[in-house]
C-alpha cells in the first residue's frame, strides 16, 4: 500500500474561511487515520490578490486549531520549497515538457482580440469559449504555421500555454464521496495553463506540486469538481499517476429563521437592506427596508418560504426584494452571513490590511479551540453511533472519507454554541481560571482560590468563558440597580425588618456555605417563616436580581462584611 500523502494548498489571499478549515482538519484527520503526512502548501501564484500576512494568519489558524503540517514553508521538508512563488524553475521545466506533447500549445491572442471575439458570438446569441470548436480559428500554434509562431516568439510577442482539450472523449471520473461521474471532453474548453508572465495557473501547478510531492489523495471543496476531468487529463499528459480525489460538499448558511429575532429584526434588516441597495440602487432605502422587515416578520411561519415566489402582481421592488432574499437566504455559507448574523466565519480575528477592518473570529470570540474543531468535523461527517463529542485523537482514529456526507452541511449559531458549552463543562476550574486570566477581565481583586470556587458555581450556565465573569459579576462588585419585576415579588413592607435583623446576627457565626445555611434555615424557623420570605429577598439584596447559585455559596465567596453591606444597601434601596 503507497503511503497517504495529503495537502492542504489556501493561496494567501485573505483569511482562512470555515469550510477552509474543513478541508484541512479532513486532510489531517485522514492522514493520520492512515498513518501518512499532512503537508500544507502555500499557492501565491495569484499576485494581484495576494494579502499581506495572510500566511502567517493560514499558519497561526491551523496552529490554533491543532492541525499541525508533518511539512510546511516554515518547518521545511524534503520537497522543499512549499511555496508555488519559490517553484518557478520546477514550472519552467514540465511547461517546456507538456509543450513537446499533442495536450498544449501558445496562444498569442490579446484581451482586445478576444473581446471582440466575444461580443460577435454574443451578436448572434452564442456564448464564446475558447475550446475544440474555436480554436482552429484563433491566433495560437494550432491555427498559425511554425514561421508565424517563430516569427512572433523572435518578437517577444507576450503568449499564453493552453491545454489543448482532446475532441469527443467521454471520461470517466472517480470521487472517493461522490463515485463515478462522466464528462465528455466537447464540453470542457482549453483553459490557460501558464500566464504570459511565465507563471503556471493553479490548474497547472497544482497537478506538479501534487506529482513533485507525492500526493496520493486530494481533498478539496466541491467547487473545484468541473476541474477534475481538465486535472485527470493533465496527469495523462504528463504520463504520471493520478492521485485519488475527494470533493467536500458545501457548508451552507444557517436557518435565518433560527437567528431573527425580535431584539435583532431592525439590525439585521438595515444589514441586508444595505446589501439589496448595493445591487438595487434604482430604489429608496427606507421602502426597500420596511418590505423586507416585512417579510423577516413573517420568517417563522410555515408561509414564508412560499411568500418568496413571484407572483404576476408583485410591483419591481417587491419582486426584486423576492429575488434577493431567495438568493441570500440559501447557498453557501460566506462572511457576508456572519456579520448579518452576529457569529463569526474565520477561526481567528483578521485585520483587513487595505481597509483596516476587523472580522471577529471563533478565538477571540471565547470558543475554545477543541470546541471549535468539534463542531468543524461534523460540519459533513459522521462518527460511528452518531456520537457528538470527539477528541482531536479520537477523530483520527475514526475518520473515514466513505462516511463524509454528500450533501451540504448546514451550519448552525446555536450548535457551535452549544459545543462550546459542552467543552466548558469538560474544562477543569483550574483549566478555566487559566483561560480567564488570559482574557480582558479585572479579576484582580479576588483571589485564585476564591476564583476556582466560584468557576464551579457558575460554569454550568456559561457558553463561552467570560460567561462565568459576566453571569457572575456579582462576585466582584455590588448591584447598582435592583430589577423591578423582581423587587415587586421579592420585597414587602415587612422585608426591611426582616433582613436588618438578619444581618445584624450574621456578624455572630463563622461565614462558611453550611454554617450561613444552617443559621438562615434557623432564622425563618424561629421567625415563623417561609423560606422563600427570607431567601427571595437575601438574593435579591446581593445579586440584584433573582439568579445565581445557592444564597449561601455566594455570601461565603464575597464575605461576611460584603454580605452585610449589600444587605444594608438593599435595605436603604426600599425605604
Amino acid at each position: 500500500m503507497e503511503k497517504v500523502r495529503v495537502r492542504f494548498a489556501p493561496s494567501p489571499t485573505g483569511p482562512l474561511h470555515l469550510g477552509g478549515v474543513r478541508t484541512a482538519l479532513y486532510d489531517y484527520l485522514f492522514a493520520k487515520n492512515q498513518g501518512g503526512e499532512f503537508i500544507l502548501r502555500i499557492e501565491d501564484t495569484d499576485t494581484a490578490r495576494y494579502v499581506e500576512g495572510a500566511e502567517e494568519y493560514i499558519e497561526e489558524a491551523l496552529e490554533w486549531c491543532g492541525i499541525i503540517p508533518d511539512e510546511s514553508p516554515k518547518k521545511g521538508g524534503k520537497f522543499a520549497p512549499y511555496r508555488q512563488s519559490e517553484r518557478r524553475d520546477i514550472y519552467d521545466r514540465y511547461t517546456e515538457q507538456i509543450l513537446k506533447t499533442d495536450y498544449a500549445y501558445i496562444a498569442f491572442d490579446t484581451p482586445e482580440e478576444l473581446d471582440a471575439i466575444r461580443a460577435e458570438f454574443e451578436a448572434k446569441g452564442d456564448v464564446f469559449s475558447y475550446d475544440n470548436k474555436t480554436r482552429n480559428r484563433l491566433r495560437n500554434s494550432i491555427a498559425l504555421t511554425e514561421e508565424e509562431v517563430q516569427k512572433l516568439l523572435d518578437e517577444k510577442t507576450p503568449y499564453v500555454v493552453r491545454f489543448k482539450m482532446p475532441v469527443d472523449r467521454t471520461l470517466n471520473l472517480e470521487d472517493i464521496i461522490r463515485g463515478i461521474s462522466s464528462v465528455n471532453t466537447n464540453t470542457l474548453d482549453d483553459k490557460v495553463l501558464v500566464k504570459n508572465d511565465g507563471m503556471p495557473t493553479y490548474h497547472f501547478a497544482n497537478i506538479i506540486d501534487d506529482h513533485e510531492m507525492e500526493i496520493s489523495h486530494v481533498i478539496r471543496g466541491e467547487e473545484w469538481l468541473p476541474s477534475l476531468g481538465l486535472h485527470t487529463l493533465l496527469y495523462e499528459a504528463m504520463g504520471w499517476e493520478a492521485p485519488q480525489f475527494a470533493h467536500l460538499s458545501l457548508i451552507l448558511k444557517p436557518d435565518a429563521a433560527s437567528l431573527i429575532n425580535k431584539e435583532n429584526i431592525d439590525s439585521i434588516t438595515k444589514s441586508f437592506t444595505e446589501d439589496f441597495i448595493l445591487k438595487n440602487n434604482a430604489y429608496s432605502f427606507e421602502d426597500a427596508s420596511v418590505l423586507i422587515k416585512s417579510f423577516f416578520a413573517d420568517i417563522k411561519s410555515p408561509r414564508f418560504k412560499s411568500s418568496l415566489n413571484e407572483n404576476e402582481k408583485d410591483d419591481t421592488l417587491t419582486a426584486s426584494v423576492k429575488q434577493f432574499l431567495k438568493k441570500s437566504l440559501s447557498g453557501k455559507l460566506s462572511k457576508r452571513d456572519g456579520d448579518k448574523f452576529g457569529f463569526p466565519v474565520f477561526p481567528l480575528d483578521f485585520k483587513d490590511p487595505a481597509t483596516g477592518i476587523i472580522s471577529k473570529g471563533y478565538r477571540e470570540n471565547g470558543y475554545l479551540p477543541d470546541a471549535f474543531i468539534n463542531m468543524v468535523a461534523l460540519l459533513g461527517w459522521s462518527p460511528a453511533d452518531d456520537k457528538e463529542i470527539l477528541t482531536l485523537e479520537e477523530m483520527c482514529k475514526e475518520f473515514d472519507l466513505h462516511k463524509v456526507h454528500k450533501a451540504g452541511a448546514r451550519f448552525s449559531k446555536e450548535k457551535s454554541e452549544w459545543f462550546n458549552h459542552q467543552y466548558i463543562q469538560l474544562k477543569s476550574n483550574e483549566e478555566l481560571l487559566q483561560i480567564l486570566k488570559h482574557a480582558d477581565l479585572d479579576l484582580s481583586a479576588v483571589s485564585d482560590e476564591k476564583l476556582v470556587k466560584i468557576i464551579g458555581l457558575m460554569k454550568e450556565r456559561a457558553n463561552f468563558p467570560k460567561d462565568i465573569y459576566e453571569n457572575g459579576k456579582f462576585f466582584f462588585e455590588a448591584p447598582l440597580s435592583y430589577d423591578e419585576k423582581a423587587s415587586k415579588k421579592a420585597w414587602n413592607d415587612e422585608t426591611s425588618s426582616i433582613l436588618g435583623e438578619l444581618a445584624e446576627n450574621l456578624n455572630t457565626i463563622e461565614f462558611t456555605s453550611e454554617t450561613v445555611k444552617q443559621f438562615i434555615h434557623d432564622f425563618a424557623e424561629n421567625k415563623g417563616l417561609g423560606m422563600g420570605k427570607v431567601m427571595m429577598p437575601l438574593r435579591l439584596s446581593l445579586v440584584g436580581e433573582l439568579k445565581g447559585p445557592d444564597v449561601p455559596d455566594i455570601m461565603e465567596l464575597i464575605g461576611k462584611e460584603e454580605s452585610i453591606s449589600r444587605i444594608n444597601n438593599a435595605i436603604n434601596n426600599f425605604k
